[in-house]
C-alpha cells in the first residue's frame, strides 16, 4: 500500500498484517517528526510562514499514523490478538515521540514569531 491510498482512505486491517501496520506506524510518525524539526529551524530562520505549513505537514502525517494505530487496535478489539513484539513497542514510541516534538515545535515557532517581533520594536 503507497502513501497516497493510506492516505486517502482507512487501512483496510483484514488486507494487511501486523507488521505492516508497525511499519506504517513508524513511517507515518517519522514523516512527523521530521516535518516539525524542519518547522523549528524555518523559525529559526524567521520563515514563520513556512514553519506553521511544517508543523501543518506534521500534524497531517500524526493523524494518518493515528488511523493506522486505531485500525489495528480494532483488529485486536475485535478478538484478533496481537503477540506484543519490540516492533509494536517501537512503532508506539516513535508516534508518542512524534506526537511531544510536533507540540513543542509548535511552542519553538510561537516563540521565535514573538522573539522576532520584539526584536523588531528595538
Amino acid at each position: 500500500m503507497n502513501s497516497d491510498e493510506t492516505k486517502n482512505s482507512d487501512v483496510n486491517a483484514e488486507k494487511i498484517d501486523d507488521t505492516e501496520f508497525v511499519f506504517q506506524i513508524i513511517l507515518y510518525a517519522g514523516n512527523a517528526r521530521s516535518s516539525a524539526m524542519e518547522a523549528i529551524g524555518l523559525a529559526k530562520a524567521g520563515k514563520f510562514e513556512e514553519a506553521r505549513e511544517e508543523l501543518t505537514v506534521s500534524s497531517n502525517e500524526l493523524v494518518t499514523a493515528h488511523k493506522i494505530q486505531t485500525q489495528f487496535i480494532r483488529k485486536e478489539a475485535s478478538g484478533e490478538k496481537t503477540e506484543m513484539s519490540v516492533m509494536i513497542v517501537h512503532a508506539q514510541d516513535h508516534l508518542m515521540n512524534a506526537i511531544s516534538i510536533r507540540d513543542m515545535a509548535s511552542e519553538f515557532v510561537d516563540l521565535y514569531e514573538r522573539i522576532a517581533h520584539l526584536g523588531s520594536k528595538s
